[in-house]
């Protein structure tokens, strides 16, 4: 018998118990954090989301952008090129005169 006067199978039982709750509590702890872990990534995830949904519709507006500047762009040098047809059309026939 123990000193207590509990049998000591009980004593035995109630360390072991003890250490039993012990490692719960240490896995519990664990979880817990493993779990806040978790709930910053989701959390981080739905910003990384939300900044890629951000940036696709800038880039979109960019590419729309830019091929309305390539329309322009090849607009103005066709005009270019007329403009420069008709002013050595004019020069040549001041030449002629």
């Amino acid at each position: 018998m123990s000193t207590d006067g509990a049998p000591e199978g009980y004593q035995l039982a109630a360390e072991r118990v003890d250490k039993a709750l012990q490692r719960l509590e240490a896995s519990l702890r664990s979880l817990n954090g493993r779990i806040r872990s978790v709930g910053r990534i989701e959390s981080d995830i739905a910003k990384i989301e939300n900044e890629r949904g951000q940036l696709v519709g800038e880039l979109a507006r960019a590419s729309a952008k830019s091929k309305r500047l390539d329309e322009a762009a090849s607009d103005v040098s066709r005009r270019l090129v007329v403009a420069m047809e008709q002013v050595k059309t004019i020069l040549s026939e001041e030449e002629k005169r």
